[in-house]
């Protein structure tokens, strides 16, 4: 089924700014949100479409390349796609949890039950990670092997924090419910706050006899190698997320995701724009006069060129198809060569006389070959000034 537009879906026009975009996803949250629907199947989808469509309108990297090339344009990025309501939950963690969340005038500054369940599951935290790549491996793709450092499972105690067969007991805070209520009452009537027990964050449970050598957490710190790869026509600022190879949440919580950055290191040859690529490479006088093949270097190794007689300063060479791919697509950009003139610093006694008698020739004197234009920007000049 083809995808509603996503201005459509949060009813807002295209020119519209961020505060629009969030006030209107915020109406609508609150309208199909899945404690103020229990069991309407229709009013889970229309909440996961709108935070499908705030996800990429709310991130001004997503929203300029839908703006530009529609859903098509979102391939390869970051991309939920959300599947289940508690996807959203997880990915707007921050904007459901409150702590100035927009959604604390609704919940009344608590969470729903969803983010209790999040809470209680003891998610470890995600990572994130810069690599940097050269405009070789961007333009290839390539697989790197990182290390990191980051909260594994405790092998001791299997991730329970528990000491082999220890258990665990009710929470005494909150008896076992993993939440908090208080009762408050106002001249507008009694209202429940509902909090998540600090105590045993969520769970009911506590540990009897903590595991001795990750003192009950469930987990340890350990360094991780980590396979990564990398599609060809990545930029800089792109991200990959990994899922699950994040920190290890506390005590069987699940894993958190791991955020491969994207970085592009400069290159002493080649300047990107887009997914073309700029080269500047010196040619002689000779060459640039009589012309000739040269050889130039590409992101794909070292590609001939060939340099048309009476070539000037700043002559441009597109080489088609040398260029950065564009992202899961077989098409490529250019490379572009701009033509620069070598002129010698020094030249011996004997270059000196054969560079005067060119000098002679009409051919190589600008004055004596046009001479009309000349004497015109002169006399220009002299009605200018005199």
């Amino acid at each position: 089924m083809n995808k509603r537009d996503y201005y459509e879906v949060l009813n807002v026009p295209k020119n519209a700014d961020i505060n629009e975009i969030k006030t209107s996803y915020r109406k609508l949250a609150m309208q199909y949100h899945p404690d103020r629907n229990p069991g309407d199947s229709t009013a889970e989808e229309k909440f996961k479409e709108a935070a499908e469509a705030y996800e990429v309108l709310g991130d001004p990297d997503k929203r300029s390349r839908y703006d530009r090339y529609g859903h098509q344009g979102l391939r390869g990025t970051d991309f939920h796609g959300y599947s289940s309501v508690d996807d959203i939950f997880s990915a707007f963690g921050d904007i459901f949890g409150g702590g100035g969340s927009i959604f604390d005038s609704f919940f009344g500054g608590g969470r729903s039950s969803h983010s209790r369940k999040h809470t209680a599951d003891n998610r470890g935290s995600d990572l994130k990670i810069k690599l940097t790549l050269t405009l070789e491996e961007i333009a290839t793709g390539v697989e790197k092997t990182v290390k990191i450092k980051k909260w594994v499972s405790c092998e001791t105690c299997n991730g329970t924090g528990a000491k082999e067969g220890s258990g665990m007991q009710n929470c005494a805070t909150c008896g076992g419910q993993g939440e908090i209520r208080q009762v408050s009452r106002s001249v507008f009537g009694q209202f429940v706050n509902i909090t998540v027990c600090p105590e045993c964050n969520g769970s009911g449970k506590v540990i009897k006899n903590p595991c001795n050598v990750c003192s009950g957490e469930g987990r340890v710190m350990s360094e991780e190698k980590i396979q990564i790869n990398v599609p060809a026509g990545v930029e800089e600022g792109n991200y990959i997320p990994l899922r699950g190879k994040g920190n290890q949440g506390k005590r069987g919580g699940s894993t958190g995701d791991l955020i491969v950055i994207i970085s592009e290191k400069e290159h002493k040859d080649f300047k990107r724009q887009g997914n073309n690529v700029f080269h500047h490479t010196t040619i002689s006088f000779i060459d640039a006069v009589l012309g000739a093949e040269i050889e130039v270097p590409t992101l794909f190794g070292p590609n001939k060129i060939y340099v048309d007689p009476g070539s000037q300063p700043g002559t441009t060479i597109v080489m088609k198809d040398k260029g950065i791919p564009y992202l899961n697509s077989s098409a490529k950009g250019d490379q572009i060569v701009f033509l620069n003139i070598f002129v010698p610093a020094s030249v011996s006694q004997k270059e000196k006389l054969m560079l005067k008698e060119l000098a002679e020739s009409e051919n190589f004197n600008p004055m004596k070959k046009s001479p009309s234009k000349s004497k015109d920007f002169f006399e220009k000049v002299k009605d200018a000034f005199f």
